[in-house]
């Protein structure tokens, strides 16, 4: 997955592509390929808004500041994709009619969901994976911090017992 901004910017560029072929005429099948990083990208913006709200411990224990930005940045292009999707649905169901608008949620959904499948759930195993990885380091250290601190209070009553 990549950030919102530069989905937004992917999404631009293949919104503006699609809506050119719409005015000169072409039909929707031969603009899946657009039509399909447009998707991909509006999937990517979609899920950011999703992480946004419910960021990673890590994410939320060291980059609070970042997360409110890249909450706005996530909701701002939220919003431009909804703009896009909006004038998309108007220009296809204007040339094309409402079965075409129809065609092209359902390929929609089926590319939301390959992706949601495939790249989302691989990233949230891996951030899984990390927020593991760093709580067991976290209690690994207090552990050892607790080990020593034990044995040096064992050792230094121990000397001072040898002392009196």
């Amino acid at each position: 997955m990549i950030d919102p901004v530069s989905a937004i910017a992917i999404a631009g560029t293949a919104f503006n592509t699609i809506k050119k072929g719409i005015a000169i005429g072409k039909d929707v099948e031969s603009m899946y390929g657009d039509i399909g990083r447009w998707m991909g990208a509006v999937s990517d913006i979609k899920q950011s808004e999703k992480n946004a709200k419910n960021p990673p411990l890590f994410k939320k224990l060291f980059a609070g500041s970042s997360i409110e930005e890249e909450a706005m940045n996530a909701f701002a292009a939220k919003k431009k994709a909804e703009e896009m999707e909006y004038e998309l649905k108007q220009y296809i169901m204007f040339t094309h009619g409402t079965s075409a608008w129809d065609e092209l949620i359902r390929m929609q959904g089926k590319i939301r969901k390959q992706r949601q499948e495939q790249i989302y759930a691989q990233q949230e195993a891996r951030e899984k994976l990390f927020n593991i990885i760093i709580i067991v380091g976290a209690v690994a250290l207090i552990g050892a911090m607790l080990g020593y601190g034990g044995y040096w209070i064992f050792q230094t009553s121990h000397l001072f017992a040898q002392w009196r």
